[in-house]
């Protein structure tokens, strides 16, 4: 067998091996990403389960603040029915929201805020929410890695071959970024 030969197929079994690991190491992240997201998710769901909870015990000291319980009830719906990943992290964001609506709105109400039913759910929500920003922190720096995979060279090349994209992180919107204002 002449010695072109021979180095020809040691390229091609080289290059064989360097592409087989770069898209195992694409799929590993890829499906890290995804166990990050369903982290989130379950987190964001315990969340909205701990809700109708909540808005039950308030009703019981605040009647006249039936608009502010019914969009958060609105909010924790859409998120429950989302199908997507980009449905379930806008809802999350608009659930989030509320949520901080509704502490605020408690702060007004010294009987409520006493209630041994409101702080035990108050803090098991409280608890909930910074397991939910771990989570995002997690899930975004896995989103980090990944992103970088994909489109840095040479693993962009075999990325765009087998379709794997680049994710979207967990962003603060504009209406967290904002102090909650509770108006009577």
């Amino acid at each position: 067998m002449p010695i072109w030969l021979i180095v020809l197929l040691v390229i091609v079994v080289l290059l064989i091996v360097v592409l087989i690991s770069k898209y195992n190491s694409l799929v590993v992240l890829k499906n890290k990403v995804e166990d990050q997201f369903s982290q989130i998710d379950i987190q964001l769901k315990r969340r909205a389960d701990l809700i109708p909870n909540l808005v039950e015990t308030i009703k019981g000291y605040t009647d006249h603040e039936s608009k502010t319980l019914e969009n958060i009830i609105s909010a924790r719906n859409k998120y429950l029915s989302a199908d997507t990943k980009e449905d379930k992290i806008k809802n999350a964001d608009k659930l989030n929201s509320s949520v901080n609506k509704l502490f605020a709105l408690a702060e007004s109400y010294p009987d409520l805020k006493a209630s041994k039913n409101f702080e035990e759910l108050q803090k098991q929500l409280s608890e909930t929410e910074d397991k939910i920003s771990y989570a995002r922190q997690f899930y975004n720096d896995t989103v980090l890695m990944y992103n970088n995979k994909v489109q840095m060279f040479p693993d962009n090349l075999i990325a765009g071959m087998f379709g794997f994209k680049a994710e979207s992180f967990f962003e603060a919107t504009e209406e967290e970024r904002k102090n909650v204002k509770v108006k009577f």
